[in-house]
């Protein structure tokens, strides 16, 4: 559920924040309001996206916000060799300011970039010359130099447009074909116009939504052929939902596989760029399978697909023959225990020579293995994991990688030789969250890096992790966005409870000012889900810090089932959500009501999404318990979500109905005392309004208070500058209504 999450992501700082807390004209912080926390600029500087190389590694692009207008994105270019930055496009001149078609706006949802404005993503030309823009529905290819060539004026939408290999043809998917023609030609569709359930090049709904894959087409190296993958969307059940707006109401019949119900059957073709020479990739006899990943070998020779079982719990990795579309089976990962299931992920690497970086969590914990002439060598080992594998250089034999070796608090930069599996060095400072993107050929690193005390920087590096130059310093000095408030920063405390079984949990606090003797109260903040981690030592950022300012503590715990600490420590979610996550929490609050600074009548809980849900549960399991909770766009059944995310998990509900009526957060509904307060946008697609509609119900079915706020025409992402602040102040003020606030 990559959706249910909460979205959240080298030279000493120039002015650590002593240094500026002396300087009296910030002695005295202002209050950080949920106003200011929305507007522009940003209080954690410049968030860049999407850092790319070029293919030479000379020039370094990136979407950068601007100071008056945080959600819109520009295209920057900087010249390494000449240490400048140019715009490239400029979104708000060159755009047109088109409606979106639904498809788009629907996919835009799955990226969970809804809400952003101008550039989204973009893509190098192979020549490293030009980059592909799309803009408001429309095609540009910028080059370096400065022009700007329009290729498409359509009003309807370009979806998932892709420079072919050696950058001769541009391709997209428009009106459910795959359309393809040179640059700077007219293109045409190759594939056939069929009926309204059947869509050519496009990613099926799961595996935009849980498979992190929005591709649906792939070009061969030398751009000769294309794989192209067909969906038949016809045995998806329909959900007809209302979007539900300020001044009206729109009604999708949409193609929503729940968990129990048939998904879209999928189909590979290769063919020619004109659409000839077609032929059908050999799946196998089973059509209820996910289509996990494609790729064509570096030579062009083969294409190697993922396909996973309905169960999630084998993956073969087939070779197919490009002219004929037979395949084989190459190798089989299977799930690394019992009542447990496959992490998809893009950890790997098809090499020159055949062989095959892969990442697996066959011993416990995610690790990267060579694959070469049918042997496996483990790469790296130990209880902790790689959590991203970066680049491979395949001329020095040298493999980069992200990981948490250095504990699950930090995450490190990391290089190892193949001739040498088993000692790894690090190449990033401590005391850092890192991330990093390397050009095709790892010849140079971008290190993307934060702390508790230092929002996101950005630098490139060498291949020895030593740092070249500053992409974005981002430094807290005195004018930086932040600077007025730095005086009043709460650095957060780490520690971990144990959990039943004494397994460590980590948690992370922010303390207000506070008197002695006086008890505060906590804002406690969960995800609680399989997938992300919500603790570590990266950049809390500027809304924690805001209810910090109002005099609550801030409260983040990690339970049993998020990512990161292995094989183990997820699997006690296998067909029992809603049930050991609870447990964990809870022993947060135990913990939370042995210190003497708390008011253990003044502790609330809040949860987005997975979170939501979380809040459901917590109020069940422990009536008057809590002095509020405050529920986000939860699921309240999890047979209302999509097959591939909650089979992972919870397993077919035609096999195993139990665990899905015990998971349900409905059943035990009437049963909440503490004041709960319900949010929901009335449009959402993924968490269906459906799913508090019931509950919705059901309280006022059966007299039981609760108080709530919708969002008309928002989707599962409630935010923007004025939103925002709404939505959080809404919640701030349910506190105050029922007594959960700071002492006088």
């Amino acid at each position: 559920m990559r959706s249910l999450l909460l979205s959240t992501a080298a030279a000493l700082l120039s002015l650590s924040a002593p240094a500026l807390a002396e300087d009296p004209s910030v002695n005295e912080a202002p209050q950080l309001t949920f106003e200011r926390v929305f507007a522009s600029p940003s209080l954690d500087g410049p968030s860049p996206r999407q850092p790319k190389l070029s293919p030479d590694g000379r020039y370094l692009t990136l979407l950068r916000n601007r100071e008056d207008e945080r959600d819109r994105y520009d295209l920057w270019g900087f010249d390494r060799e000449s240490g400048e930055w140019t715009m490239l496009v400029d979104s708000a001149k060159l755009g047109t300011g088109r409606e979106l078609s639904e498809d788009e706006k629907m996919q835009r949802e799955r990226m969970r970039v809804g809400n952003l404005r101008g550039i989204i993503s973009y893509q190098w030309a192979s020549d490293g010359k030009a980059v592909l823009v799309p803009l408001d529905g429309d095609l540009y290819l910028a080059g370096l130099d400065g022009t700007v060539q329009r290729l498409t004026d359509t009003e309807e939408t370009e979806l998932n447009p892709t420079l072919s290999g050696e950058g001769s043809f541009i391709s997209f998917v428009r009106d459910r074909q795959l359309w393809v023609g040179k640059v700077g030609q007219e293109a045409k569709p190759i594939t056939p116009r069929e009926a309204d359930t059947i869509r050519w090049g496009e990613a099926e709904f799961v595996a935009q939504e849980e498979m992190a894959r929005m591709d649906g087409f792939w070009w061969s190296p030398d751009e000769s052929r294309i794989v192209v993958q067909r969906t038949d969307e016809s045995p998806v059940g329909i959900v007809t939902r209302a979007a539900i707006g300020a001044t009206g109401t729109k009604v999708f019949e949409q193609r929503y596989p729940a968990a129990g119900t048939d998904n879209a059957i999928v189909e590979l073709y290769v063919m020619d760029p004109d659409g000839k020479r077609r032929v059908k990739v050999d799946l196998g006899p089973e059509t209820d399978i996910y289509l996990a990943r494609v790729d064509w070998a570096p030579d062009g020779s083969a294409i190697y697909v993922q396909r996973q079982n309905r169960e999630q719990t084998v993956l073969d990795m087939l070779r197919v023959d490009p002219e004929t579309g037979k395949s084989e089976v190459w190798f089989t990962e299977r799930a690394a225990r019992e009542n447990y299931w496959i992490n998809l992920g893009n950890d790997y690497r098809f090499m020159e020579d055949g062989s095959l970086i892969w990442w697996s969590e066959r011993d416990g914990f995610g690790h990267l293995y060579h694959f070469k002439d049918g042997e496996w060598t483990q790469l790296t080992s130990g209880e902790w994991v790689v959590t991203r594998l970066a680049g491979v250089d395949e001329e020095l034999g040298r493999v980069y990688f992200e990981g948490n070796a250095e504990g699950v608090l930090e995450r490190h930069v990391y290089a190892l030789d193949l001739a040498k599996p088993g000692e790894w060095q690090r190449l990033t400072e401590p005391g850092y969250v890192n991330a990093s993107v390397m050009d095709k050929k790892a010849q140079s690193l971008l290190v993307t890096r934060s702390s508790p005390v230092q929002p996101a920087q950005a630098y490139l590096a060498d291949t020895a992790g030593n740092r070249i130059a500053w992409v974005e310093e981002n430094a807290l000095d005195t004018s930086h966005p932040y600077a007025p408030y730095l005086a009043g920063h709460a650095s957060p405390e780490f520690g971990t409870v144990a959990a039943d079984d004494g397994t460590p949990l980590h948690w992370m606090m922010l303390k207000p000012q506070m008197e002695a003797g006086k008890k505060y109260p906590v804002f406690v903040m969960h995800y609680g889900g399989p997938g992300p981690q919500m603790v570590d030592r990266a950049w809390e950022g500027a809304l924690a810090q805001a209810v910090v300012d109002k005099g609550y503590i801030w409260f983040v715990l990690d339970n049993r089932g998020s990512a990161n600490r292995g094989v183990e420590f997820e699997q006690p979610l296998y067909h029992a959500m809603g049930g050991v996550e609870v447990v964990d929490q809870a022993k947060g609050t135990e913990f939370l009501k042995t210190l003497d600074f708390v008011d253990p009548d003044k502790i609330a809980i809040y949860g987005w999404s997975y979170g939501g849900y979380m809040t459901l549960k917590r109020l069940q399991a422990e009536p008057g318990t809590y002095a509020a909770g405050i529920s986000g766009a939860p699921v309240t059944k999890w047979e209302l979500y999509d097959t591939h995310y909650t089979e992972r998990f919870m397993g077919d509900p035609r096999q195993v109905p139990e665990a899905y009526t015990k998971a349900n957060a409905m059943e035990d509904a009437t049963k909440m005392t503490d004041p709960l307060l319900l949010i929901h946008g009335m449009a959402d697609d993924n968490v269906v309004f459906e799913n508090s509609s019931e509950l919705i119900a059901k309280l006022q079915g059966n007299n039981v208070p609760f108080e709530m706020m919708l969002y008309p025409g928002y989707t599962h992402r409630v935010a923007g500058e004025q939103v925002s602040p709404h939505l959080w102040n809404t919640i701030f003020n349910f506190l105050e209504r029922h007594g959960v606030t700071p002492p006088e």
